[in-house]
């Protein structure tokens, strides 16, 4: 039914992959040309507490060099020159990156850019999760974790690896019923930086929105993995959190939670990726389509397909579809949709045919006006490999993914998911600034800064840092952590959140002593 054709981020790129030098030297000029100063902070003994953000979490893995990249890596390094102390990770055992549990590879390895596609690094991941490291540790950001597993005394247990432990922090927690907060505060921390609250919508997005908005629901420990977290429940957290992080006396720097819209994950993978299609095809399609509009009509409901155009075969032209996805939150039509074509298809194949196409509809682009709201659906970047693909088992013509088959629930991001992560986010980044403005600490608003960055883009150091997938400097391979040049951006807007809050004159790295990606050596 459908064409060969190219499409998605294959496109001609000609970028250098590595211009970090191996060794970065630490600039110890001031932000203002005066003394360093600390200001009215005390960084002697500085912890981080977070999720994959915090770690270093890159490329789809956990690795050694993205770990000596990480912001709060970074931030260590400036503190040193006004009184810091020393500042320990947890390190993986390779640049190999991902784990083993009991000799079994569980994760990994990393990503890395081929000049055509990201494909994984050979090797094997050597880092054993059951090997446990000695403490205490400075970086405490923990892949996967949401606020309310900081405060979990069974998240560091190795017997609930697979359920309800996760497998980094059960590598150097320093006892099985450890939480990750009375790991941090035992550390008696003179200064903190907190960034934790991504996962709370993250994994609910990144599964096509397959999980369950928790809002109502004030406890954690009835969440499925890739739930939302109900906003009254994590300002509960929140407060644990900095009360427990402050409670003898420690400034910080917090930073509010990014929409997940912002990276690449979800906008790299256009919502009209298909070209024209051939002309019996799109006339067949469009009869179809155009019967089910009918129905719709009838029942008082919008339209929920286009009309699908054809090749013109004309070079100067670009006819563009968009993609048939499936839609839950749709009422289902499939008996309508039955009973009006069954007269000409038989009612075997009118059945399957409404079945297929009872909650599908064509992904909307459609900005928002001064009226009324986008409807705008994400495709996710893991669904390009699915799209134009033929479906096991279904009959032609409707088995082309995309195209006359929808798209699954697991692959895109709908306008009203969309909807459901960004009222929680705002609710969240309520509750984080909040708290920053009541405590005293300095605040970094996330949000505004990926937003620009994925808007109109970022210069910083005299790079334009942007989120177009593979060469906007600022995004990793996996298209939702930051690449080590956006790990340096990342570190400077908290730098600057400091000095502003606590009259420091730290200096943030220089973004140009950064690699754009990572290469597939290390």
């Amino acid at each position: 039914m459908i064409k060969n054709f190219k499409w998605l981020f294959l496109v001609s790129l000609t970028f250098v992959a590595c211009s970090k030098n191996d060794d970065v030297t630490m600039d110890s000029n001031s932000s203002d040309g005066l003394p360093l100063t600390s200001g009215s902070a005390n960084f002697s003994k500085y912890v981080a507490l977070g999720n994959s953000l915090t770690s270093g979490y890159s490329d789809g893995a956990l690795f050694i060099e993205g770990q000596k990249g990480a912001y709060p890596a970074l931030l260590a390094q400036q503190f040193a020159l006004v009184g810091g102390g020393d500042f320990t990770t947890p390190f993986m055992a390779d640049n190999v990156g991902g784990f083993k549990v009991g000799g079994m590879v569980a994760s990994g390895p990393r990503l890395y850019f081929n000049g055509s596609a990201p494909v994984p690094v050979s090797g094997t991941p050597s880092t054993e999760i059951l090997t446990h490291l000695t403490g205490p540790f400075n970086n405490m950001g923990v892949p996967g974790a949401k606020s309310f597993h900081l405060l979990s005394n069974s998240y560091g247990n190795p017997a609930g690896i697979g359920t309800y432990a996760n497998p980094y922090f059960v590598r150097f927690a320093s006892s099985a019923s450890a939480t990750v907060l009375g790991d941090a505060t035992a550390q008696n921390p003179t200064f903190f930086s907190l960034w934790i609250g991504n996962n709370d919508v993250l994994s609910y997005a990144t599964s096509g929105g397959t999980g369950v908005n928790q809002t109502g629901n004030m406890n954690p420990a009835t969440y499925g993995s890739n739930d939302i977290t109900d906003p009254t429940a994590f300002a509960s957290v929140y407060n644990t959190l900095i009360n427990g992080l402050t409670a003898n006396g420690a400034k910080g720097v917090v930073s509010n939670i990014p929409y997940v819209t912002s990276v690449p994950y979800f906008t790299t993978v256009p919502t009209n990726p298909i070209p024209g299609l051939p002309a019996a095809s799109a006339a067949q399609l469009n009869q179809l389509f155009g019967a089910i509009n009918q129905i719709t009509t009838a029942l008082g409901q919008p339209n929920r397909f286009v009309t699908i155009a054809a090749d013109d075969n004309n070079p100067a032209t670009t006819e563009k579809n968009p993609l048939l996805i499936a839609d839950e939150s749709l009422p289902n039509l499939a008996t309508y949709i039955t009973g009006a074509l069954t007269p000409a298809l038989g009612a075997a194949t009118a059945s399957y045919v409404g079945n297929l196409y009872g909650r599908a509809r064509h992904a909307s682009n459609v900005a928002a006006t001064t009226t009324t709201a986008a409807k705008i659906d994400y495709i996710l970047l893991t669904a390009q490999s699915v799209i134009g693909t033929t479906q096991s088992g279904a009959p032609s013509p409707f088995n082309t993914v995309g195209v006359s088959y929808p798209m699954q629930d697991s692959t895109t991001l709908t306008y009203e998911e969309t909807a459901e992560v960004v009222t929680a986010t705002d609710a969240y980044n309520t509750t984080i600034q909040s708290l920053a403005t009541s405590k005293g600490l300095a605040f970094v608003n996330a949000n505004a800064i990926m937003a620009q960055v994925a808007k109109s883009g970022l210069t910083y150091n005299g790079f334009t840092m942007t989120s177009t997938y593979v060469t906007g400097n600022s995004f990793s391979l996996d298209g939702i952590h930051p690449s080590p040049k956006g790990y340096a951006l990342i570190a400077n807007k908290f730098i600057e959140a400091i000095n502003a809050t606590y009259g420091s004159n730290l200096k943030g790295p220089d973004l140009g002593g950064y690699r754009i990606l990572f290469p597939a050596s290390l």
